[in-house]
């Protein structure tokens, strides 16, 4: 327990430092402060895995990593329907922000509450790896599915996010940060509010792969909470640093569902190991190893298909031109 307190009252310090600096004033984030910020929670991230090598031991610190690194990879793809979210709602750019700061923080509370009942799940039926297995191989070939597919991503809220605006009044402007207003003399709810819990519950609808795919690397609670909470709270920063790149990763929905898929395996191998069946077992630095491969790969391909694509954009442009004569 005293762990976990201090570990939570130093996320929390680190929170509020990152919010007071970089946070608390309403401002449009530049690419050097969301590089700088992005570094630090990176850093942040590295240097607690390596006190987890230092002062417990090699298989810990190599499942946060792995847990960090795939749910980093994760929220990224989130970072598609924040992308969605900011433009459904017209969040201005100075606001924004503070909206990610909000949600994020939502999410990593839910996120906390999953992961317990996860941890208390599996603790007492064993069998569920199967079921965790199954869903994560089933989500890669839905993710794989929907790559293929041409159809623009369009956001739907959530049931409860609609079950809030419809039980509570509220305006269709923004006053600056404010939550709530008073016009009228009745007190309405602001889009700065809503757009908050769709962020944050929007997440946590991510999480139902996430959370399973992570305690296939582990089934320590505190490595899974740890390794979810230095991804999301980085995730703010990264959504300014790479906004204009997100259009370019053309591949990582492949990339994330071989993981996943890879992961769903590691999952029914141990499940059936731990009913009794000699199966092959996949070690951390392995599961390590093919996801950081997976990314990079993922990474390269993405980008030199962006240029040949926007090459090919170009070229035909200059053929509509000659043609035309303009």
């Amino acid at each position: 327990m005293t762990t976990w307190a201090l570990t939570i009252v130093g996320l929390s310090a680190l929170i509020a430092v990152d919010f007071f600096i970089g946070g608390r004033k309403p401002h449009e984030v530049s690419l050097k402060e969301a590089g700088i910020w992005t570094t630090v929670w990176i850093v942040l991230a590295a240097l607690f895995g390596f006190g987890l090598f230092l002062f417990g031991n090699g298989q810990v610190s190599g499942e946060f990593f792995a847990g960090f690194i795939t749910e980093k990879s994760l929220s990224v793809d989130n970072l598609f329907v924040f992308v969605l979210i900011m433009a459904k709602f017209a969040v201005p750019s100075i606001y924004q922000q503070r909206v990610l700061m909000v949600g994020v923080l939502i999410a990593l509370v839910l996120r906390g509450v999953f992961i317990a009942a996860g941890a208390a799940i599996i603790s007492t039926f064993s069998w569920v790896f199967f079921l965790f297995g199954a869903f994560l191989i089933w989500t890669a070939w839905k993710l794989i599915q929907e790559a293929r597919s041409d159809d623009e991503e369009e956001f739907e809220e959530n049931r409860l996010l609609k079950a809030v605006e419809r039980r509570f009044p509220s305006t269709d402007k923004y006053h600056g940060t404010k939550l709530f207003v008073v016009e009228n003399g009745k007190r309405l709810m602001t889009p700065m509010l809503i757009v908050m819990l769709a962020i944050g519950t929007t997440d946590v609808l991510f999480a139902l792969d996430s959370i399973p795919a992570i305690f296939g690397l582990t089934q320590d609670p505190y490595i899974v909470f740890t390794a979810n909470a230095f991804a999301l709270m980085g995730l703010r920063q990264l959504y300014f640093l790479i906004g204009g790149l997100l259009r370019k990763l053309v591949h990582l929905s492949y990339g994330l569902s071989i993981i996943l898929g890879f992961i769903g395996v590691k999952l029914v191998l141990h499940a059936l190991h731990e009913t009794g069946v000699h199966v092959p077992e996949i070690s951390i630095p392995v599961s390590l190893g093919v996801i950081c491969a997976v990314l990079v790969i993922t990474t390269v391909t993405s980008l030199a298909a962006s240029r040949k694509q926007a090459r090919a954009a170009a070229e035909a442009e200059r053929d509509e031109r000659t043609r035309t004569g303009s």
